[in-house]
């Protein structure tokens, strides 16, 4: 799955899923919380290898734990990397339309937003996987009411964003989505491929990526999701 605020874009249910919890810039970037390259793909034969580890390769699966689909998206990651124009959840969309999602994500935050990464050899090589996303995935109902608490905690809507007088521009930075987040005071500026880990190593954060996420809850809404721009607080 993909870890989120407790272990990057899928459910920290397994102690490898926390220790390759690196924190997503989405994702979900936006900018990646792992790096991201150009021309991010992988063969659909690696993403089934990924899905099996994920989820028992059940591309249609919804749990009810926060993740979906074969690759596990969590909410977020799945809008931010475009997947709701294709089904409102990872689990209502196709195995195409989901790897087509996966391989956006991919180029934005790198494998690492895949616990399982490792277990399907997932890796940037650039393989056009020669899926057709086309047409509507397996339902196109609304999605169900519960929502993760990430998400419900939300200050504000992102068309109350969108509707911000011009001076609040200054406190937001933009997405790769066109979403406006909030942009944060603190001391070190987001840059493109950071992740909360590699910043807490980087900056020596004592309590790792789950405290530089604590400091800084009032403008990462999810861990895997960070922006180039934003500015972190690192004590």
């Amino acid at each position: 799955m993909l870890l989120n605020s407790k272990g990057k874009h899928r459910r920290p249910s397994k102690a490898t899923r926390l220790a390759t919890l690196a924190g997503v810039a989405g994702a979900a970037v936006a900018v990646p919380l792992m790096g991201a390259t150009n021309a991010s793909a992988a063969s659909v034969e690696t993403w089934d290898a990924v899905a099996q580890c994920e989820s028992g390769g059940n591309w249609s699966i919804n749990t009810g734990n926060g993740y979906y689909g074969g690759l596990q998206f969590s909410q977020s990651s799945w809008a931010a990397a475009g997947g709701t124009q294709y089904a409102a959840r990872a689990d209502l969309a196709s195995k195409d339309q989901q790897i087509a999602t996966a391989e956006k994500l991919l180029d934005m935050q790198g494998p690492g937003a895949w616990a399982c990464a490792g277990a399907g050899g997932l890796t940037n090589d650039g393989v056009d996987p020669g899926v057709n996303p086309g047409g509507s995935g397996q339902s196109a109902s609304k999605p169900e009411q519960a929502q993760p608490q990430r998400q419900a905690e939300q200050p504000t809507t992102r068309s109350e964003q969108r509707e911000a007088p011009k001076a609040e521009s200054k406190k937001t930075v933009t997405t790769p989505t066109g979403d406006k987040v909030k942009k944060g005071d603190g001391e070190y500026e987001v840059k493109s491929g950071d992740t909360l880990s590699k910043i807490a190593q980087k900056e020596g954060v004592k309590g790792g990526w789950s405290k530089l996420f604590q400091l800084n809850d009032d403008i990462v809404e999810d861990a895997d999701l960070i922006f180039p721009g934003q500015q972190l607080h690192l004590k």
